[in-house]
């Protein structure tokens, strides 16, 4: 390996390490499964191209039911990962909508967006919302999209997005982009964020506590995207965005985790969009001696298994 390939730019453990003539090496979350029926819960999956010019795709997920003809709410879901990290076809993120479709009885598309650094932020949200729209084509009033399962078994009046860290993020600001763009034929009922990945200038809470944290989460921002303008950025800083109360859904439930640094964002978030005079309401719920993602690393343990429930719960 010559000096230039082998001279590091940037080392962000424990996402990756990013070299000088270009090549990425992810220290974590680069396993992907494929799609299948799930012996045990009966869920089927399949994977979809959504835009052919750039290669987003995404995971679909359809639960066993009595009745075929029956049409089942929607989730859409936004991986997390910081940005860096992790895919649609991770299993962590297979196995975690798998569970979810089957525990609530919905349909779930997983997004695949591309990543960060090889195409910074913003292209994650344009990716995102390329993917919200194709599958609103899906709806009576779309009637343009193709996959049958869209088609025919989804209820696109009530819809809802979700995501955890990062894609948490992705889906919030999906919902802004609904209630300042519109989305014909969808009703968006709901939004699911999921240990949020926001941040700020100024530290609140237990960052006061974790400067060095604080710091790292803030530099993974500004690495992730070179053109914000910090980490008072309204993509990153919620309660600085000016289109905060027209958040497109009348639902939001923000779970948190006792021991994540990020845990005080979700409930600033809480405040932010109740100040900001948005006319929904909204709900945090704290799992105790918990940290980031627990409910992926450890689905079973019983704070996991009662957060699945929870989020159930919301989306019927």
């Amino acid at each position: 390996m010559d000096s230039i390939s082998s001279e590091l730019v940037a080392d962000l453990p424990p996402f990756l390490r990013l070299y000088k003539n270009g090549r990425v090496e992810r220290l974590v979350g680069t396993d992907v499964v494929p799609p299948l029926t799930d012996p045990e819960s009966g869920v089927q999956s399949k994977d979809v191209v959504v835009d052919q010019e750039t290669a987003v795709s995404a995971r679909l997920f359809l639960p066993k039911t009595t009745d075929p003809n029956q049409k089942l709410p929607l989730l859409v879901y936004f991986h997390g990962g910081g940005f860096y990290i992790e895919t649609a076809f991770s299993p962590l993120y297979h196995n975690y909508l798998n569970s979810l479709a089957a525990e609530a009885s919905v349909v779930a598309v997983s997004v695949d967006y591309r990543r960060t650094p090889e195409h910074p932020l913003p292209a994650a949200y344009g990716d995102s919302w390329t993917a919200v729209k194709w599958i609103a084509s899906h709806s009576a009033r779309g009637s343009s999209g193709e996959d049958e399962w869209l088609k025919t078994r989804v209820d696109f009046d009530r819809v809802f997005f979700g995501g955890d860290s990062a894609g948490a993020n992705i889906a919030h600001h999906m919902a802004i982009r609904v209630g300042s763009e519109g989305l014909a034929g969808v009703n968006l009922v709901g939004i699911v964020l999921i240990h949020p990945y926001f941040g700020g200038k100024d530290p609140i809470g237990g960052e006061r506590d974790d400067l060095n944290g604080k710091e790292f989460a803030d530099k993974l921002w500004k690495f992730a995207f070179p053109s914000s303008s910090g980490s008072d950025d309204p993509l990153f800083n919620p309660g600085m965005d000016p289109k905060l109360s027209g958040l497109g859904c009348r639902k939001v439930i923000v779970f948190v985790a006792e021991k994540d640094l990020l845990s005080d964002r979700g409930w600033r978030y809480k405040e932010d969009l109740e100040k900001s005079g948005w006319g929904g309401t909204a709900e945090v719920v704290e799992a105790a001696e918990e940290n980031h993602v627990f409910h992926l690393i450890n689905p079973t343990c019983d704070n996991a298994v009662a957060m699945l429930k929870r989020v159930a719960a919301f989306l019927n």
